[in-house]
Parts: structure tokens; C-alpha cells; sequence
């Protein structure tokens, strides 16, 4: 690994020489202003030395892959508010819930605005405007790297391609039509317009074909964690998918599977990692150490399509602090034992109090639940054929892969009647025990979530485990299974969609297989076998718009219209039927009740961004302040791109 590292180090003092290119304005986080034109001493510098030699480019594409992983470990408050957390608060499957906030983002429906984007909803406007920056640096100026033969130069061509359209096909399902930037420009370009989401959709689409014939395969490659041929298979089967030409969606799947050395993991695997057995026994299984992140990225595993390298204690390691924004806040003073005491103590090792076999700071982590999973996440999707499927590993806490509060034991020493025993939410004449149960007690996949911290859990001192850093999976071939189900749904083909999706349900022993499928038991098999790995808003929003282009019908009946989707959407209904938070039972937390309203499905165009681009005016979304109908939006990618250089 000790390539990579040098890559990252130098790509950590690049990203600020990155900083200053002028190709892009549009971020929320600055206006145009003429002082941005003055010379500066401190920024201003020759871009083609900076690339005109391999190293540089190496860099520039080691910032690309670096900030890749931001999207899941980028923290907006200390240690809490990733932006992968506000995908899900914007899903079936969670919601936001750190009850004591004021600000908590339960009332999407009214809080979201232009002028007003909670959580990590701007971070994905500026992030990825960012990343496509980046990568246009590589695609501008890659000609002025010396020594290089034509097929080398097509091959960081193809990466950055890829980098580029998984941004913008990101971009087109949270925000719908935005601006098409594909160049660095020589000066600041402020009178940008928006472009189609179906435009930009095709060019995307032409990008990556052009991406997997250049991009080679991780076999062919000495470094782990660089873009490959099998990453650019599968953004572009999104991307196909997208554009409705599902048989081409279904040959990439087919390459992937059957051609390119990937199989998915069917038996354990690489080292067994169990640290904390008195406490939290592991059987072992295969998805546990499928998700270890010791497993991810070693040669045996043969279903990781593309890693994202991020190791304890070396430069590429980011602390995801998983523990600390997903678990339940389990030590919290409010959840008591029958007896009034609380029920979870958290002691550091050194602690007269701490008793190995009740380790639950360590063992499963200090929680304080940023987020927390629905009733549906937690318990309904895991029904299959009306049964509880009690073999699914991914749902099984028997081998110690599904954590409940009832498997955590009191340890209190001085709740001398129930110390050892079992928690539960209720007494014995049914009052509740917590007095928090949304932030507080709940169910989580516990060999998704925990990541041991080294720093934290060795130091005999410490009663807090966070959750450290571990490679991250953005690709596995388990999607690719999911991606070619929903192509084969598309096209009618059910029989072999259901194959595909009890594919994936015989490697989690699963007892219940699936006799037929619908869009539902696609998009159900995605929430659980890729929790936190899939940016589920994102895909939920795709599969909408795919949804609603092939003309096929959800679980319940119905079917829906591209151009209405911001009034009538298969995520909106996913909301309104799985979730038991949004736009039900009145749950109010702070004075603020969780709503969502169909328009969220597109995110609000940010008013800064808007007027930074003083020289036009960038589409906003309907149903947001600054809506026009009127406002001109190109059509054709190539219009757009015709219209960059012009100032």
C-alpha cells in the first residue's frame, strides 16, 4: 500500500492547487466577485506545469478517489452528519433522529428551501461540483503530459470520464436539470445554464461506452482502489438503465458476472475478526466477513468490484465514527431497568466497574443516533412470503450479525435485582422503560456498523468507541445481480429477474425465496444487502424516473409519468406506504413534525449557486421559492457544451 499512500500525499498538497481553478462557480459556497480576478500571488499558477508531468496526473486522479470517500465520511458537525446519513433521512428506511437538536430535519417538507439546505444536502451540490472540477482538470490537461503513449493517456481519460459521470448521474437524480460543465475554462464563466437531466443522461451514457473499452481491468492493475474496467461496467449499466436500453444494461451485467474473474462470496473468507467474543459472540459467517473492512480489499475477496481505501492510523484514513452517528444512544440516563436504574453503563477498561463480559461501549460502540432506521427497515422488509425469514444472515442475530436492545444485558452494578439480565422496553405492567424510544431504542445491522477504532477501544481509559476508519465498498457484484433484476423486470422478463434476486438471497441463507418479482422486491433486496452502501435517495430517484419510463407498475398498481414525478413519484409512494415517520401518526420531535412532500424528490437548486451565475439564471426546481417555467434550460447536451466557452 505504500503506492497509494505516496499518491494520496501528494494529491493532499495538489487538491489546494486544484482549489483555485476558476471552471466553476456554481457552488453554494461563493459568490462571483471582481476581487476574484485580481492577481494573487498565493494562488495564481501555471496549470500546464503543474500537469504536465505523470506524477501531477497521478495526483489529480488520487483527489478524484479520495474525495470519492467524502461522500461517506465527511463529517458536517465535529464527528456527526455524514452525507450518506442524508441520503437515508430522505428514504424509506431512516429518519433523522437525534431528538435533543433543535434543528433536527424531520419537517422536510417545509424546512427544505433554496435559501435553507439542512444536513449534508448542499455538500452534495458543492462536493460534486467539486469532483467534476477535478476531473476535468485530468481531461484538460492531460495532453500536456510528455511520455505517455496514446493508450495510457485513454486510460486516466476513461477514469476521469467515470468520476465525472457518476457526479453528474448523482447530480441529475438529486437536483434533475442542472448545469453541464466538461472543461476547464481559461477565465470564469458566470452565465451558465441548465441542462436536460435526459440530455445530460445521454452524454453520461456515451462517456462511460467509451470509459470500459479504455479503463482496464484490476487484474491488469498494480494499485487497489483506482477506477477499473468493472467499476465503469457498472455505472454504465446505471447509466443504460437510465436511458431505457435495458438489453444493453443486461450484456454489461453479463460481462460482470460471468466474464471478468468477480463471483460473488458464498463461504468465510480472509481473517476472522471478533475482538470482543465475551461480550458480543460472533458465529462466523459469510456476510460478516464480507463487511469486515480487513476483507474488503484482499485478492480473495472476489465480489468487490471497486474499494475505497481507508485504513486506522495511516494519511488515507478518515473515521467514519459509524458507531457513534448510526447505533442507538444506549448509555442515555432515560432508559431504565425496572428497578429505575439505568439500564447501559458504559466503563473504560480501567473502571472498578467494568466487566469484560458487559463491554458494550467497545463491543458494539457509543451511539448517539444521528439517524435511526424505520419500523419498516427494522422489521417488515425482512418479510418474505409473509414469513420472518429467520435464515437471512443480514437479519440474524443468533450468529451476531443483527443487534437488538433485548440481547444487551443490564449492567448497572447497583441494579443488584436485574444486573445480567435481559433489557426490555416494557415492565411488567406494560409501561415504558424508555423514555425515548425514538433515539434510544431501536434495532441496527451491527456487522454493517461496527468498525473498531484502535486509538479508542485500547485505551484503558476510554469509555467512548466511535467507530474508526475501514475501506469502504462503492461497488460489489451483489448490485450487479439487483441491476440486471431490475433490467429484466423493465423488459418483461420476470423469470429471470427473480433468479437474480433470489441469487442474492441464497448467498445470506436465506429460508425464503422469491416465487415471482415486482419493482418491490427489487428495491426491498437493495435495502438490505446494501444498507449504507447504496446512496438510497439517490436510487430510490432513479428507479423512480426508470419507473415511470418503462411504463410498468409498481407493487400496488401504479404507474407514473417522467414529466409528473415532482407530483407523483414511486419514491413518494415508497415513503408513504414503508415509512411510519414521514407524513403518519403525528410524530413531532422539537415542535417539528416529520413531513416530506412529493416535490423533495427533487432537491432545491441552491439560491447561492443561483446567483453566483449572475450572467443567467440557472433552472430552480418546482415547488421551490424562484420556480419559473420560463427559464430557458438546453436541451441537447452538445448545445450545452457549445455554449462553455462563451463568456
Amino acid at each position: 500500500m505504500k503506492k497509494n499512500q505516496t499518491i494520496y500525499k501528494i494529491a493532499g498538497k495538489l487538491s489546494k492547487v486544484l482549489l483555485v481553478l476558476a471552471g466553476l462557480l456554481l457552488t453554494a459556497s461563493s459568490g462571483c466577485k471582481k476581487s476574484y480576478l485580481q492577481p494573487d500571488p498565493l494562488s495564481l499558477y501555471e496549470p500546464g506545469q503543474t500537469f504536465s508531468t505523470k506524477s501531477g496526473l497521478d495526483a489529480a486522479m488520487a483527489i478524484c478517489d479520495r474525495h470519492l470517500r467524502s461522500y461517506w465520511t465527511y463529517f458536517q458537525y465535529v464527528d456527526l452528519g455524514l452525507p450518506i446519513s442524508t441520503e437515508y433521512m430522505f428514504s424509506d428506511v431512516a429518519v433523522a433522529s437525534k431528538t435533543d437538536d433543535g434543528n433536527i430535519f424531520a419537517d422536510i417538507a417545509t424546512r427544505l428551501t433554496p435559501t435553507d439546505m439542512p444536513e449534508q444536502t448542499s455538500y452534495f451540490w458543492n462536493e460534486t461540483y467539486n469532483g467534476i472540477k477535478y476531473a476535468n482538470t485530468i481531461l484538460s490537461f492531460i495532453g500536456n503530459v510528455q511520455g505517455l503513449d496514446e493508450t495510457t493517456k485513454n486510460q486516466y481519460r476513461g477514469r476521469a470520464l467515470f468520476h465525472r459521470s457518476f457526479r453528474y448521474l448523482s447530480l441529475v437524480f438529486e437536483f434533475k436539470d442542472v448545469p453541464l460543465v466538461t472543461k476547464i475554462l481559461e477565465s470564469p464563466k458566470v452565465n451558465y445554464q441548465s441542462t436536460k437531466r435526459e440530455a445530460i443522461l445521454q452524454k453520461i451514457t456515451a462517456d462511460m461506452e467509451q470509459a470500459v473499452e479504455w479503463v482496464p481491468e484490476q487484474a491488469q492493475m498494480t494499485l487497489t482502489g483506482l477506477v477499473n474496467k468493472g467499476a465503469c461496467r457498472q455505472l454504465l449499466i446505471k447509466c443504460y438503465l437510465a436511458t431505457g436500453q435495458y438489453d444493453k444494461a443486461i450484456t454489461q451485467a453479463d460481462a460482470l458476472i460471468n466474464s471478468s474473474g468477480y463471483s460473488l462470496m458464498t463461504a468465510n473468507f480472509g481473517a476472522f475478526i471478533s475482538p470482543y467474543a465475551t461480550t458480543w459472540p460472533v458465529t462466523r459467517n459469510v456476510v460478516w466477513d464480507l463487511h469486515r473492512p480487513e476483507n474488503k480489499a484482499i485478492a480473495a475477496n472476489k465480489e468487490n468490484i471497486l474499494v475505497m481505501i481507508n485504513r486506522n492510523n495511516t494519511d488515507m484514513g478518515i473515521k467514519m465514527n459509524s458507531m457513534r452517528n448510526w447505533l442507538p444512544f444506549m448509555d442515555a440516563a432515560g432508559t431504565t431497568a425496572p428497578d429505575g436504574k439505568q439500564a447501559i453503563r458504559f466503563f473504560a477498561t480501567s473502571n472498578a466497574s467494568y466487566r469484560a463480559q458487559y463491554d458494550y461501549v467497545h463491543a458494539i460502540g457509543r451511539g448517539i443516533a444521528h439517524i435511526r432506521p424505520t419500523y419498516f427497515a427494522q422489521k417488515a422488509v425482512w418479510y418474505v412470503n409473509g414469513v420472518n425469514d429467520a435464515g437471512d444472515l443480514r437479519h440474524n442475530a443468533a450468529v451476531g450479525n443483527w443487534g437488538t436492545m433485548e440481547a444487551v444485558k443490564y449492567n448497572d452494578p447497583s441494579s443488584a435485582a436485574w444486573y445480567g439480565q435481559n433489557v426490555r422496553l416494557r415492565n411488567a405492567a406494560g409501561a415504558l422503560l424508555c423514555n425515548d424510544t425514538i433515539r434510544n431504542y431501536f434495532e441496527w445491522p451491527h456487522y454493517k456498523y461496527y468498525i473498531e477504532d484502535p486509538t479508542e477501544s485500547q485505551n484503558v481509559n476510554e469509555a467512548n468507541h466511535r467507530g474508526g476508519a475501514g475501506d469502504l465498498y462503492f461497488y460489489r457484484l451483489a448490485e450487479t445481480y439487483l441491476l440486471r433484476a431490475e433490467a429484466k423486470f423493465y423488459k418483461g422478463d420476470i423469470a429471470g429477474a427473480t433468479a437474480d434476486v433470489n441469487k442474492i438471497r441464497q448467498r445470506a441463507q436465506c429460508t425464503q425465496l422469491y416465487t415471482t418479482v415486482n419493482i418491490g422486491d427489487i428495491m426491498n433486496e437493495r435495502a438490505r444487502e446494501l444498507n449504507m452502501e447504496e446512496w438510497r435517495f439517490t436510487e430510490l430517484s432513479r428507479v423512480s424516473y426508470c419507473l415511470a419510463a418503462s411504463g410498468k407498475a409498481d407493487e400496488w398498481g401504479n404507474t407514473y409519468t417522467v414529466d409528473n414525478l415532482a407530483q407523483n413519484s414511486y419514491w413518494f409512494q415508497r415513503i408513504e406506504h414503508y415509512s411510519d415517520f414521514y407524513n403518519k401518526n403525528k410524530v413531532t420531535v422539537k415542535n417539528r413534525s416529520y413531513t416530506i412532500a412529493p416535490k423533495n424528490i427533487n432537491w432545491p437548486i441552491p439560491q447561492t449557486a443561483i446567483n453566483s451565475n449572475g450572467g443567467a439564471a440557472i433552472a430552480q426546481n418546482p415547488g421551490y421559492s424562484g420556480y419559473s417555467a420560463t427559464v430557458p434550460v438546453w436541451k441537447t447536451w452538445q448545445e450545452a457544451v457549445a455554449d462553455e466557452d462563451k463568456q
